[in-house]
């Protein structure tokens, strides 16, 4: 009995096209996520005077420590953003294929 529901669920049209959509949307964050990350990373191996740049006349902080802030800051917005959408919309598109399955 499992494994025909297995089997229906898997070849449900709604299925691959949410297989596809979540794959297609994983990709893209990762994508966004791994440009900032190595791009700050890439800044610290090529560009540290622009990093030592100080913020204003008198600061003792450098641009580095903002940008490396703004790195951590931008990981949880992207990782919430994630989190929401696959608890959301995704969630309800694997309710309503399981719901179809179990008919």
């Amino acid at each position: 009995m499992k494994d025909d529901i297995v089997e229906r669920i898997q070849k449900n049209p709604k299925f691959l096209k949410m297989v596809s959509i979540r794959n297609n949307y994983s990709i893209i964050m990762s994508i966004l996520m791994m440009v900032v990350y190595f791009g700050y990373i890439l800044l610290i191996a090529f560009n540290k005077p622009f990093l030592a740049t100080k913020v204003s006349e008198g600061a003792v902080m450098s641009v580095g420590i903002p940008l490396g802030l703004g790195v951590l800051v931008f990981t949880i917005i992207i990782t919430a953003i994630y989190v929401r959408r696959a608890n959301t919309e995704f969630d309800a598109m694997k309710d309503d294929i399981v719901k179809e399955a179990s008919k």
